[in-house]
């Protein structure tokens, strides 16, 4: 029994750090993702070895499976904490003065750059008239929070979020998480 808790753990560990460094490989952090991948490497090498001696034992192979589900599921919660990148938001939002409904949608811009967001603006056409959108780029950890705000303050608004490849220059890649970090340090 000793033995499959070790192998459950190792492989779980194994599968968790694989896990964390293929993320990183993706969002593109090449001098990380390389020295995560020794850890890993010599972790899978000793779970593996001793996985591999007592295979004769079902319980083992249950561990180890297991184990590899577990790492996966480990590793992806990992990442989501420390929340790599940025996101950008695309924000539509109707504007009409005369309808209660959509008055405050003129002032969300605004509203995003008092809580420390970046916010770009630009007018916009839709089947049932004028549109707002907003493009707003924030660190990943905020994502949550922002979408939160974006729906406490404009209910109605249409939102699509992505996660940029590259950034480059601009209010951005330098501001962004400064500005955002300076007003929020208190949440």
């Amino acid at each position: 029994m000793k033995l499959a808790i070790t192998i459950f753990i190792l492989n779980a560990l194994y599968i968790s750090i694989n896990t964390f460094r293929t993320m990183l490989v993706v969002k593109g952090h090449q001098y990380l993702a390389p020295i995560v991948a020794v850890v890993e490497e010599f972790v899978y090498v000793m779970a593996l070895a001793i996985a591999l001696q007592h295979i004769d034992s079902p319980l083992n192979i249950a561990a180890y499976a297991i184990g590899f589900g577990v790492g996966i599921y480990i590793g992806i919660i990992i990442e989501d904490k420390i929340a790599l990148g940025y996101v950008n938001f695309e924000v539509t939002v109707q504007i009409d003065p005369t309808n209660p409904i959509h008055a405050h949608n003129e002032e969300l811009a605004e509203h995003l750059r008092d809580l420390g967001y970046g916010v770009t603006v630009s007018r916009a056409q839709g089947r049932s008239g004028a549109r707002l959108v907003l493009s707003i780029l924030a660190p990943r950890k905020a994502d949550r929070r922002l979408m939160e705000q974006i729906q406490e303050l404009s209910p109605d608004a249409f939102i699509m979020v992505q996660e940029p490849v590259q950034l480059s220059g601009g209010f951005w890649s330098k501001e962004v998480d400064r500005r955002y970090h300076h007003v929020n340090k208190n949440h």
